[in-house]
């Protein structure tokens, strides 16, 4: 093989694994959403909108059993964001051993009834499920 195509093939490889890189990062990005009735709130790179439980405490989660099925834990290893909002997110681990994301100490969640992006079905719900505003 010639050194010219060689050249070429580990060109187009490092361009590959740049977009892989680059996809990879947007997928753990959070970003600031609006909405007219919600104002201002926190989704992830799909689009889905995130939440907090009322019950919850910073550094606690309240939702436990059945509560996780209609609220999906939002859980990232590390979270990018386009605003000042980075130093925001933690970790925490929950009761039940598994890893979530928090927001200024505030656990973050879906809602099951949420299926496309700018969806807030789960906003205001019981009065206790709210949009994460940053």
């Amino acid at each position: 093989m010639n050194t010219r195509r060689r050249l070429g093939m580990y060109s187009a490889a490092l361009v590959a694994c740049a977009v892989a890189l680059a996809a990879r990062a947007d997928h753990h990005t959070v970003k600031v959403m609006k909405n007219d009735k919600a104002g201002s709130y926190l989704a992830d790179a799909h689009g889905l909108t995130l939440y907090t439980f009322k019950k919850d405490m910073a550094g606690k989660s309240a939702c436990a059993g059945e509560c996780v099925v209609k609220w999906p834990l939002y859980f990232r290893e590390k979270v990018a964001t386009d605003t000042k909002l980075q130093g925001d997110f933690g970790t925490i681990i929950r009761e039940d051993g598994q890893k979530q994301t928090t927001y200024k100490g505030m656990p973050l969640y879906y809602f099951a009834g949420d299926k496309a992006a700018g969806e807030l079905k789960g906003q205001g719900m019981k009065d206790v499920w709210y949009v994460a505003a940053p």
